[in-house]
């Protein structure tokens, strides 16, 4: 999950004085400088303690200072140690100016990891801290730089693998066609078939076995995952290496089985795994470190690498930039910032510059069966979208179909995908049976159906097209005599990019029959649906935009003379009202349409057949993506408050009784609290006699508490031991783990003995100051509003009236359920 901390965590709070410092800043005269001086590097309240490790009570001494980002900082530490020029340009070299180049300088070390050897011992030995500052600077250009160069390669390594998948796909499957192709024409039918489906059983079956036994994580799109993750929901595996590989080789291995199933939503997936094992620093499980790339171990850091690699996924996949952007802005993140629509489009650009010249190297001819067809490009720039009044009412006709088919397909897709949990759960096995018999079935239904079809004469002109024997093309010979060719197999017994290719050609109004269209579109409507849920990486968009395009071409066909619309913009409007219905995005879709038609001249007719398609489809469910991510029971939170939440405060929904700890508590206490409870947040309340009355001190996140027990750092009475502690640790301990990396509960509890669970740890040192808190009678759709805009991971609840406990109840995204607060409150489902 997200977490707690906002992007402007890191500011140092104030309490006291400053001598006779004035309001400026500036020390009021020589006089007392040294007292001013003394006063400002003894203050103890001027330390960041709003970062992933809070430091609370520190000594300027032995500050470990990690913030969301170096410049927040830096600017922290000029703002909070240093008011002005005079008192940086008087510390020399006496005991406090050493203490603060040693921090300082200790922390760059901690997050740039440059300062090392001759450079360090040479900083310590300057006469001022003018240098510092200087050094900050660069070391702020640095991480800029960084961030700047991961976006650079997760573009060129979601590129490189966006071209691998479908050099794999058009070889692979090209030559299975081909094969099937040579059986059919020396009239071996059953032969043929045997290959076509054995072939196809054996890949898809290979696919399901690496998601059943290596990641399960990496079965179905992945998309739903990416926006869950984006929402703040860590769910477990979804970007680990091991994901990443079953991803790329799952989605080759299923494409390639002849499955109704894309390549896009996976390369989504793909893109945002590629994005976390760089933004982490590689993987140690798999001996892949790179300690120049461990400097974003965050939240927000690592948040927007994966938002870099969604964007650069869909790229990938439909050779899209602009479009990519998109996607990612109105689907995929939950925040958005300015700086980070730059590196996306600048990631994205670095994709299609990769695939461009890679596609260019093929069309020599080096690459198999890949390069005249390959990456989706359906070029329509040569045909005039001109329209008039009556071919708008076509278009409407379009955008209501599409709706009314994209609501009833997520239906279906949602009652298909539960009765697959009940075969999946049950194990590898079943997986693995149940993609065998899908597939299975998808192999009849592709070689069987188009022996339905009539065998038609090849059109003049196509000699040496028609019909296509021994490669792949448009017109597919089957059981058709010389000069004809079977326009059902022509898009069955082919891949699905040049299968969407033939739907939307213009070339030949009358190249597919009305009954072949209609059968077509039925058999890939069912298909993707008994398809999607299998343990094999699969993607939506295609299988949306094939039964999308056959539906449009067979209402131009229906239309006929009626309409002056191309038969090829007919298919093309039919998939965006389709991918409308059942994905409901509109800007995304529309650019990423336009770019893969290289045809702007239809901006208007697919915004509006668009916008249409998902009004319809919003009066009966919500988008697929959205009703994967709530099947899956990830817990969600949505852009806008409930409004039976209007109703009530934030106080109403606090769950207890609430775990918290003393400022200084018994080892014993805090780690039956770990294994007693699930929570990932404590509070801290300091108690007499260290304080007057009991107050709030901040709150601690459980890996903070594992780390503190793991070093075993306590004293056998109850006193202050401040930040002495933290000399025993490095920044790092206290950075994000990797996936599965973490300390867990049974960690600490072989380490420590009877003794020292009687003894005390001082958990000030590790405690976030300054969580965010609301009061109890603030409205609770207020609350979940500042929750999902903050990004926040916990959200405290405190008395609105003194004499009561210093905190009610902590918040948490699964208090914002309506599953939680419903079963409350049953009596507020009518104002749902």
């Amino acid at each position: 999950m997200a977490d707690h901390h906002g992007e402007n965590d890191c500011v140092s709070g104030g309490s006291g004085g400053g001598g006779d410092i004035e309001n400026d800043g500036r020390v009021s005269n020589a006089s007392s400088f040294s007292e001013s001086r003394e006063s400002l590097l003894n203050l103890r309240s001027r330390l960041n303690t709003t970062s992933q490790i809070a430091i609370v009570g520190a000594k300027l001494e032995s500050v470990i200072l990690e913030c969301v980002n170096y410049h927040d900082c830096y600017s922290a530490f000029l703002r909070g140690l240093i008011l002005d020029k005079m008192i940086l340009s008087e510390l020399d070299m006496n005991k406090n100016a050493r203490i603060l180049q040693k921090f300082w300088a200790r922390t760059l070390v901690s997050y740039i990891g440059l300062l090392r050897g001759n450079l360090f011992e040479g900083l310590l030995k300057t006469n001022s801290l003018r240098r510092i500052g200087d050094l900050g600077k660069g070391f702020k250009f640095f991480n800029v730089f960084l961030k700047w160069t991961l976006a650079l390669l997760i573009g060129l390594l979601t590129g490189l693998v966006g071209f691998l998948n479908n050099l794999a796909v058009e070889n692979i499957a090209g030559y299975k066609l081909v094969v099937t192709s040579n059986m059919m024409f020396e009239k071996r039918y059953l032969l043929g078939f045997a290959a076509f489906a054995g072939t196809n059983v054996v890949l898809a079956v290979c696919a399901a076995a690496l998601c059943a036994f290596i990641a399960p994580a990496a079965a179905g799109s992945g998309i739903p995952e990416v926006k869950a993750y984006l929402n703040g929901i860590d769910a477990h595996s979804i970007l680990a290496p091991s994901t990443l590989f079953v991803k790329i080789f799952g989605s080759i291995l299923g494409v390639s089985a002849g499955l109704v199933v894309g390549k896009e939503g996976p390369m989504v997936h793909t893109g945002a795994c590629i994005a976390n094992l760089l933004g982490q620093g590689g993987s140690r499980k798999y001996h892949l470190t790179w300690k120049w790339l461990r400097y974003f171990k965050n939240d927000r850091d690592r948040r927007d690498l994966i938002t870099c690699g969604a964007a650069a996924g869909v790229a990938a996949a439909f050779r899209a930039p602009v479009g990519g952007v998109l996607f990612a802005l109105e689907e995929a993140a939950s925040w958005w910032r300015s700086a980070l629509l730059w590196r996306t489009f600048f990631t994205t650009a670095i994709v299609a510059v990769v695939l461009r010249s890679l596609i260019n190297f093929c069309r020599g001819g080096h690459c198999g069966l890949f390069g005249q067809g390959g990456l989706i490009m359906f070029d329509m720039h040569s045909v005039s979208p001109s329209y008039n009044n009556a071919d708008l009412l076509a278009v409407v006709l379009i955008g209501v179909l599409g709706g009314l088919f994209g609501c009833l397909y997520n239906y279906l897709v949602d009652k298909v995908l539960r009765t697959y949990a009940l075969i999946n759960e049950r194990g590898p096995g079943f997986k693995m049976m149940l993609v065998a018999a899908v597939s299975l079935v998808t192999s009849c239904f592709a070689y069987g159906l188009p022996w339905l079809a009539r065998c038609a004469p090849c059109p003049s002109g196509t000699e040496k097209e028609c019909p296509t024997i021994g490669r792949s093309g448009n017109y597919k010979s089957f059981q058709c005599e010389p000069g004809h060719y079977n326009d059902l197999a022509s898009l069955f017994l082919n891949t699905c990019d040049d299968a969407i290719r033939n739907l939307i050609s213009s070339r030949n109004r009358n190249e597919f029959h009305i009954s072949t269209l209609f059968i077509f579109f039925f058999g890939t409507y069912f298909l993707g649906i008994v398809t999607y849920g299998i343990a094999v990486p699969s993607g939506l968009f295609i299988p949306v935009i094939l039964a999308g395009a056959s539906y449009g071409r067979l209402i131009g066909r229906l239309l006929g003379s009626m309409s002056s619309l191309d038969i090829g913009l007919f298919a093309i409007l039919g998939a965006a009202s389709f991918l409308g219905g059942t994905m409901r995005m509109t800007v995304s879709l529309c650019v990423i349409l336009l770019e893969l038609t290289n045809d702007l001249l239809m901006l208007p007719l697919v915004m509006l057949v668009l916008l249409i398609s998902k009004t319809v489809a919003d009066s009966f469910n919500k988008g697929v993506y959205d009703q994967i991510v709530k099947m899956k029971g990830l817990p969600y939170m949505e852009a806008h408050a409930e409004a039976y939440m209007k109703h009530l405060a934030a106080g109403d929904v606090c769950s207890g009784p609430l775990v918290a700890f003393s400022g200084i508590e018994k080892v014993g206490n805090v780690l039956n609290a770990l294994q007693m409870t699930g929570h990932n947040g404590f509070p801290v309340i300091d108690e007499p006699p260290f304080v007057d009355a009991p107050e709030l001190c901040g709150l601690v996140l459980r890996s903070h508490l594992l780390v503190l027990l793991k070093r075993k750092k306590f004293t056998k009475n109850r006193v202050v031991s401040g930040a002495q502690v933290l000399r025993f640790f490095d920044t790092f301990d206290f950075a994000k783990p990797g996936l599965g990396k973490g300390l867990k509960v049974e960690d600490v509890e072989e380490v420590l003995s009877g003794e020292e669970m009687e003894m005390y740890v001082d958990l000030h040192p590790i405690t976030n100051s300054s969580p965010h808190m609301v009061v109890e009678t603030m409205s609770l759709a207020k609350a979940a509003v500042l929750f999902r805009q903050l990004a926040l991971r916990h959200l405290c609840v405190i008395p609105k009236k003194p004499g009561r406990p210093p905190v009610l109840g902590i918040l948490t995204r699964h208090d914002f359920m309506p599953e939680h607060v419903l079963g409350l409150y049953p009596h507020l489902v009518h104002h749902k």
